[in-house]
């Protein structure tokens, strides 16, 4: 209680150098804070364009079908596999593949053809929501297809075009039907962007000649605080027959780009940091300097080296104290500002661009989260820390007699 004492004293005893230190704390880890959350922002944006418009948290496969796509690799008992799952909590959307050729006029282009269930796919993914031109699929309208934004480009069509799709059918034979153009997909994922053409699931097996079977279930938590590698573990014990994969293994650089990404904060915590640590340095070295003929009195008196080291240290952490309420007063607001206010980024990159084959996001949000508030403050607390060993046990060696004298 004594050291907290003596600390509180000498906290404001050199306004000037005390509050240029504090200031200067307090504007870094603010920054740092809303660095964070827009950071956790874009992670957010990149994880929901791949995983909620394209991946789903899980796919189930047979086996083998990841490996070499085969029209003929299907799960054939979908409808027992889908009530094994809504019992397990889990919600589930059934999805049929295809290889094929479209064209239009003079252009022509591979794509990767999709049997959607209307009903189920919106449950796993937002792809509905996610029209740039035009509607949705619809159940009444068999020749209405969607196509990914690349794929419409490289064919020139816009809504409302026709065009020709020829693939080989389940049975040998040629499938090719005249389809319309219902709707243009945003920017999703190269993949998708580049080849993607969804159908109703009725109008996939009449053309293709696949009446059972389906060649993926794509799997959603119902419960999204569930760990995403213990519900892999429960799925793949749920259905040992089948190939159960996260999104995490069906994209590991994507994954790898998230943790690279959280690697990336840490550096720029400790290189905005070292700065605010040599200032937090230099000012208590001089707060040292300037008292050591007071110290050399207090160790006369029977102060302890460890006591004097103890207020140096409490003397600085309580600056680090003040230092975190003046940044949370200034960076939360802010980062909760920007987190209904997208930074728009849209003038300086284009629409279609991606990173590691999923779409990039032109409207920054910030996401304020635990991590992102947690993680500048902590590591501002230990920065000062290590800044503040040297001239704290500087104070602690001082000898009583040279001390007094000190000039």
């Amino acid at each position: 209680m004594q050291i907290f004492f003596f600390a509180l004293r000498n906290f404001n005893r050199s306004r000037t150098r005390t509050w240029i230190t504090v200031g200067a704390m307090a504007f870094a880890c603010a920054i740092m804070i809303f660095y964070a959350s827009l950071l956790e922002g874009w992670l957010a944006g990149m994880e929901k364009n791949a995983v909620g418009m394209d991946l789903g948290e899980f796919q189930i496969h047979a086996h083998g079908f990841r490996t070499d796509p085969d029209l003929y690799k299907t799960i054939v008992d979908e409808e027992k596999v889908l009530a094994r799952l809504n019992e397990a909590d889990f919600v589930a959307a059934p999805r049929l593949y295809a290889s094929g050729l479209a064209a239009a006029g003079n252009a022509s282009s591979g794509v990767e053809l999709r049997g959607v269930d209307l009903a189920r796919e919106q449950l796993v993914t937002a792809l509905n929501q996610h029209v740039w031109q035009g509607q949705w699929l619809a159940e009444e309208d068999r020749r209405g297809v969607v196509l990914g934004r690349k794929l419409a480009r490289i064919l020139g069509l816009t809504v409302g075009d026709e065009v020709v799709l020829v693939a080989q059918a389940a049975d040998g034979s040629t499938a090719n039907e005249l389809f319309r153009v219902r709707g243009i997909l945003k920017s999703v994922a190269e993949g998708v962007d580049r080849s993607g053409f969804f159908m109703n699931a009725a109008t996939f097996r009449r053309l293709m000649i696949v009446p059972r079977g389906v060649h993926a279930i794509v799997v959603k938590r119902q419960l999204a605080t569930e760990d995403l590698s213990r519900a892999t573990a429960r799925l793949a014990h749920l259905l040992p027959d089948y190939e159960v994969r996260n999104w995490r293994q069906l994209q590991p650089v994507l994954a790898r780009l998230f943790e690279m990404s959280n690697i990336s904060l840490v550096i720029m915590l400790l290189i905005t940091y070292a700065a605010v640590g040599i200032l937090t340095l230099n000012a208590l070295l001089m707060s040292v300097f300037e008292r050591i003929p007071e110290f050399g009195v207090m160790k006369a008196l029977g102060f302890s080296p460890w006591g004097l080291f103890a207020m140096i240290v409490v003397e600085s952490m309580l600056q680090v104290t003040v230092a975190v309420f003046l940044a949370l007063a200034a960076g939360l607001p802010f980062s909760l500002y920007f987190s209904r206010h997208p930074i728009d980024f849209s003038h300086f990159v284009q629409s279609s661009s991606t990173i590691a084959g999923i779409a990039f996001d032109a409207k920054w949000y910030c996401v304020v989260t635990m991590n992102s508030v947690v993680l500048p403050i902590l590591f501002l607390y230990l920065v000062a820390g290590v800044a503040i060993l040297y001239p704290a046990l500087k104070a602690a060696m001082l000898k009583p007699l040279a001390a007094i004298y000190h000039r």
